[in-house]
């Protein structure tokens, strides 16, 4: 197999995720490939909406939707740009992160997708799975978990 063409990576904003953008992003600008960075998030609860409105004011709309997703895309994309990576796009996707991980690979036609290694080393992740885990075993593409931790 060739150099890879398209690859997802995921974040949700922590420092490990940002370390797999990194990684990503490094990859693509070796590869000449696009890469697709996609946060999973779930919508504020009503009670967080209205307490967010109570102390954010007119900034309130930045904790609903999509909206913190969006920021962290953005960050994200910086990063991935820095790191040697020139065709970014960003997806923000309602649920789960493996579902979006998954649905994203599949959509996209990637060829690769790199996650953080989260979750792997725990024993909630050893009883109930990881997203790294979980990713990897329902994948039909190469999977780089990176050392993250």
């Amino acid at each position: 197999m060739g150099s890879y063409q398209k690859i997802v990576v995921g974040t949700d904003g922590s420092d490990t995720s940002l370390r797999a953008v990194d990684r990503a992003g490094s990859i693509a600008g070796d590869s000449s490939a696009e890469l697709v960075i996609v946060c999973a998030y779930e919508p504020a609860s009503r009670e967080e909406v209205r307490a967010a409105a109570d102390a954010l004011g007119s900034e309130a709309y930045q904790v609903v939707g999509s909206a913190p997703a969006e920021s962290l895309l953005r960050d994200a994309a910086t990063r991935a740009r820095s790191g040697g990576a020139q065709k970014v796009d960003t997806i923000a996707v309602q649920g789960s992160p493996v579902e979006a991980l998954s649905d994203a690979v599949d959509d996209r036609n990637a060829d690769l997708l790199v996650v953080g290694s989260v979750g792997l080393n725990t024993l909630s992740g050893r009883i109930l799975g990881s997203v790294p885990q979980s990713v990897a075993r329902r994948s039909g593409v190469d999977v780089l978990i990176v050392h993250t931790t």
